[in-house]
Formats: C-alpha cells, structure tokens, sequence
C-alpha cells in the first residue's frame, strides 16, 4: 500500500487486562499499521504471555520499568515506519483512526503532524463525552470546519490549542523524524508529559490536520495516574510546565502565550485540587507564582475564588 507507513508504538506496564483490546483495534485498521510495537515497561503480570500470543503479528520489546515516556521513546527509536502513532495499552483505536491521518498525508505532504477528536469512555463502555466539544480549542476547529471531516489548524490557532489542547496522545500522528529531533518524550515526569512533546511540536510546525470526527477512546478509571491521587497529579501537572517553561522564550509568541494559559490554569487546578482535600492555605500558595508570571484580572479573580472556597 502506498502512502506513510505508521509504526504504532503501545508502551505496557502491567497492562495484562487491557492489552489485547487494545493490539485488536490496531489489527483491525482499515489501513493496515506498518508494524505494531509493544514496549513492556517492567510488568510484573502477564502483559508478556498477552503480547506473545500474538505471534509475529506484533514485534515485542522489554525493558526496566522506566516509565511512559522511555517506552514511547524506545519503541519510536527503532521502529522502521516514516510517521509515528502511539496508544496506551487501556485505550483503543476506531477502525479508521490510521486511514484518516494516511489518505490526507498522502494528499497533503505539507502537514507537520495530525491530531483529531477521540472519545470518553467509562470501565463500563459508556460514552462520557468528546474532546473536541469540550474545548475552546477543539469547539473553534468544528466550527471553522463547518461540518467537514478534515480541518487546517495553523498560524494564532495554535494558541489556544497550546493552552489546552483538544488532541490526545492516541491521536497524534508525526513523522519518525520530527518526533527524534524534538527528542522525543520528557523522561522523569509521570504527567503531563504528552503537554510537554505537543508544544515543542507546535513550536516547530505551520500547518497541522485535525480530524474532527473521534478516532480512539480514552479510557476513564480511578486507577490512572490522574485519578489515583488527583492532589500528587496537579503538582506533577505544574511541575512538568514548570520544566517546559525554561524554554519558553525561545517558543514563537503564539506559542509562548498558550503555554502561560496553560500553566496559569494548572496552578488553578492544583489549588482547587488542594481546596478540596482541606489545604487551603497550600492552596493559597500554589496560586501566587501565578500574580508574578501573569500579574493581571484573570490571576487576582483565580486567587479571590480559592480565597471564598
């Protein structure tokens, strides 16, 4: 088949449950996957005996456990496809997830990567909500798309896509190339890591695609890394801005900009994240680096919300 090959790259740790839903959506492509790397971060269950009974349908990979971003790295620095797909062994593809991003790449060399809606989705199957609709990045894509499937994101768009972006991991395409030269995934961060590659990214890109119709599911459930302690996640959240941060003025303005509304309303999240678990002065504190970096009504009206509870 002709146009880019996709190597899809599904770090695994411990993902003996999910893993199979995940490796039969990519199986079920209607564009077929270049090749398929499983990267097992140190699993201690059966995710290896899972990923082997796929044969040679899948390539496996093992390392020490070194978190998300070394096996997404891993995978990406020896995979022998031209544009690169990731998932996460909870989620999954829909069936034209590859076939969208690869017919318009085809069509339109000139895009610097892809992104695209992707669903909600609860342990139970239920649909909880779309990305798009759900942010004032994604709502101003559908309605510069005005019903079309396919939509140019590009030039101050990309502000507001930096600050809270409407594209997950799993529906991020990019070249091979691109993703080694940006250095791949931040290594030492737990979240936010994806934030971190997606606006170095967009520093570097003029013209991305964006699907507008959902190409995978996000899987919700008290066991991610979000979840699981929501107070540990919003401090890892600032702290990986923080480190984004040092190489903020080196970003094009547009991109400077988003990334300062997105750490602004991450240290709001935390101090509401600290709020609810009884901390307020904590709280109080997370807020004011926000009245130095961004003195203005939008910081003092964050800080007077914390104050009120």
């Amino acid at each position: 088949m002709s146009g880019p090959k996709f190597s899809v790259i599904i770090p695994a740790c411990n993902a003996a449950a999910t893993l199979a839903r995940a490796l039969d959506s990519v199986l079920a492509q209607t564009w077929p996957a270049h090749e398929i790397i499983v990267v097992d971060d140190g699993s201690t269950d059966t995710t290896a005996a899972v990923a082997a009974g796929y044969g040679e349908k899948i390539r496996y990979l093992r390392q020490e456990n070194a978190g998300v971003s070394a096996a997404r790295n891993h995978g990406a620095q020896v995979a022998s496809g031209d544009w690169l797909a990731f998932l996460d062994a909870d989620d999954w593809y829909y069936p034209n997830r590859l076939k969208w991003h690869a017919e318009w790449i085809a069509r339109d060399p000139t895009l610097d990567f892809l992104s695209g809606d992707y669903e909600y989705r609860d342990l139970s199957g239920k649909l909880l909500s779309r990305s798009m609709p759900g942010k004032a990045s994604g709502r101003s894509m559908l309605d510069k798309a005005a019903g079309s499937r396919e939509v140019v994101m590009e030039g101050a768009e990309f502000e507001a896509f930096v600050a809270d972006h409407f594209g997950d991991t799993h529906t991020l395409s990019l070249p091979r190339a691109t993703f080694l030269a940006l250095g791949g995934y931040p290594l030492g961060f737990r979240v936010c890591e994806d934030v971190h590659l997606l606006t170095r990214l967009v520093a570097r890109s003029h013209r991305a695609g964006v699907i507008c119709e959902p190409m995978a599911v996000y899987l919700i459930h008290n066991a991610s890394a979000t979840r699981a302690d929501p107070v540990r996640a919003q401090f890892e959240n600032v702290r990986t801005l923080i480190a984004l941060g040092e190489q903020a003025a080196s970003l094009p303005a547009v991109v400077r900009r988003g990334y300062v509304t997105r750490l602004r309303q991450a240290r709001l999240n935390l101090a509401y994240a600290l709020v609810k678990s009884g901390r307020r002065m904590e709280a109080v504190r997370a807020l004011m680096p926000s009245l130095i970096e961004s003195p203005g009504i939008a910081s003092v009206r964050n800080l007077l919300s914390i104050l009120r509870g």
